[in-house]
């Protein structure tokens, strides 16, 4: 648990970009350089976070930490890789800081932005040669990233998954890549979970408490939102009212893009603006209420997506389901991250340069950040 609970610190204090980029860091992190989940559980997690609401890259660190240490472990997970974000944003809430003012902090995001194309590339490249391995799925990866970029919305982003699982169920027999599964599934708790996660969907509506009210407006938000941080603002203005300023909406916003970790933090820094509440516990129980939806429902549906996923009849399923998996990074992957970082012919030089090191001498992401950094500094100084 100590283990989880300090790598997925350490990623969360520099885990710029985005859902994409913390994806890209947990494959290499977790699946390449430390062995703690396999490439096809790592995929077949990843797909069903697409499915659930809530912050998919926290819910798949989440089951990373709950692969390796069990619910402990995934508790582990998601203090270590959200408390820098909180810690941040609560900071900055108290403080009424403006982290957008400073040059060095705007210097260390575009060397992060940097790092993560470099990180999503190296990924992408990882499970694309373990998972394009001929024509059918080549075509299942193009065709997903090519409707990904030319549509919009949730709906779009999970049917290429859908179909592909269709598709290879009815056309592929690979009885070989069935994946074992390793946790006790269960009817029983899926049934306590999605219990739970129903009955704080209802039960803090019924009290006016301050700080029930406040658990219970991001536990809704929490449970409604697909498609990541950005669809939160719009999903939390009609709830709270009036209990926070339109500017401090504004500005969680902005300062949510600023720091590393997930987006969904912006509840740090609301929480902490709320009228009548402790700004620390407003913040610590908003926090907590709008990620719980997400690893409740995450939880509850394991044992039926790996009862599922594990059958023989769905090998085909799961071999198709990895290649829309890999389509679904390609085009994340371009746009938002290649398209927020990259913005001339030396970034690409950068890049391109960060990619062949990182492939060839395996250098830690730290150097690899440093090295950004100087670069970003060189260009800011011609």
């Amino acid at each position: 648990m100590l283990e989880v609970l300090f790598r997925f610190f350490v990623l969360g204090c520099m885990s710029f970009g985005g859902p994409v980029a913390h994806i890209g860091y947990f494959q290499r992190e977790f699946v390449e350089k430390r062995k703690w989940i396999e490439e096809e559980k790592f995929s077949m997690a990843l797909s069903l976070c697409q499915f659930l609401p809530g912050p998919a890259s926290s819910q798949l660190g989440m089951f990373i930490g709950y692969h390796r240490a069990g619910y402990i472990g995934a508790i582990a997970a998601f203090i270590g890789f959200t408390f820098p974000s909180f810690a941040l944003l609560t900071a900055a809430a108290i403080y009424s800081a403006s982290l957008g003012e400073s040059s060095a902090l705007a210097l260390l995001i575009s060397a992060a932005k940097l790092l993560a194309v470099v990180v999503v590339a190296d990924a992408i490249w990882t499970m694309a040669r373990k998972f394009i391995s001929d024509a059918v799925t080549f075509v299942v990866c193009v065709a997903s990233a090519g409707w990904i970029l030319w549509q919009t919305g949730l709906v779009v982003q999970l049917m290429p998954i859908l179909i592909a699982g269709i598709l290879g169920w009815l056309f592929i027999r690979k009885p070989d890549v069935a994946i074992e599964a390793k946790e006790p599934t269960g009817i029983k708790q899926t049934a306590i979970l999605f219990g739970v996660f129903a009955a704080l969907l209802v039960l803090p509506a019924l009290s006016a408490a301050p700080v029930i009210s406040l658990f219970n407006h991001f536990y809704q938000a929490g449970s409604f939102v697909f498609g990541g941080g950005h669809v939160v603002l719009p999903l939390l203005q009609p709830l709270i009212g009036d209990s926070v300023s339109s500017d401090a909406l504004v500005e969680g916003y902005a300062a949510a893009q600023l720091v590393p970790g997930p987006m969904f933090t912006i509840a740090s820094y609301i929480g902490a603006s709320m009228e009548g509440v402790n700004p620390i516990l407003g913040s610590a129980v908003a926090t907590i209420a709008i990620f719980l939806p997400g690893a409740l429902l995450l939880f509850a549906a394991i044992p039926v997506w790996q009862a599922v996923m594990n059958h023989h009849k769905f090998a085909g399923s799961v071999v198709l389901i990895n290649a829309a998996v890999v389509g679904l990074l390609v085009a994340a992957f371009y746009q938002p991250v290649w398209m927020s970082a990259v913005h001339g012919v030396s970034d690409i030089v950068a890049v391109i340069v960060g990619f062949t090191v990182l492939r060839k001498f395996n250098l830690s992401v730290f150097w690899l950040l440093a090295g950004m950094l100087v670069y970003a500094f060189a260009k800011s100084m011609m």
